[in-house]
């Protein structure tokens, strides 16, 4: 039985070596359209403009039809698919760069609050898919009055006792004299 020197040098992984890997499994995504089985996804922006949320993607290249928006409570989701237009060419046509995305993209967002999605409205104009959302009224913010006492003004002292550590130490705090104890 012949004995191998072990050396732990050997199997580290390079610095170089690991970032190229991270890179590439981050932003290079395999290609293969509809036959990939991959989903792809959506960028989108999302500003809370008053009583509605405004959502805002790009999505070149598509009509209205292509394009599936449903909601339920806080959630929306947009779904499409991008077909590739394909190009039978003669002798000597090759793609030197193809950097565009074809197939099925799908983009589900949380909203901070559950929306109407009866009155919701969504507008695609120049490639740029709009979705306008109501907030319900329970999610819509409301002002609350403070009213005022008739001995505004006016407080007493009371005895507090607070412990901390085991030990129970009292002190005197002013409260206002309407205030109920808790």
């Amino acid at each position: 039985m012949s004995m191998t020197r072990w050396d732990p040098w050997g199997e580290m992984v390079s610095l170089r070596d690991a970032m190229d890997r991270l890179l590439s499994e981050s932003f290079i995504r395999p290609r293969g359209g509809e036959t990939s089985g991959t989903t792809g996804s959506l960028a989108v922006d999302v500003r809370e403009m008053g009583d509605n949320f405004v959502i805002t993607a790009p999505i070149p290249g598509m009509s209205p039809d292509d394009i599936e928006i449903t909601v339920l409570g806080d959630a929306i989701r947009i779904r499409g698919e991008r077909r590739e237009k394909r190009e039978e060419g003669g002798e000597g046509h090759r793609w030197l760069v193809r950097e565009q995305r074809f197939g099925a993209f799908e983009r589900t967002v949380r909203l901070p609050a559950p929306v109407k999605a009866d009155a919701a409205n969504a507008e695609f104009k120049d490639g740029m898919l709009t979705i306008s959302l109501p907030k319900t009224e329970e999610a819509k913010e409301r002002r609350i009055a403070v009213q005022g006492s008739q001995h505004a003004g006016k407080s007493e002292d009371v005895l507090i006792e607070a412990s901390s550590g085991g030990r129970t130490e009292p002190r005197r705090e002013s409260i206002p004299a309407n205030a109920e104890s808790s």
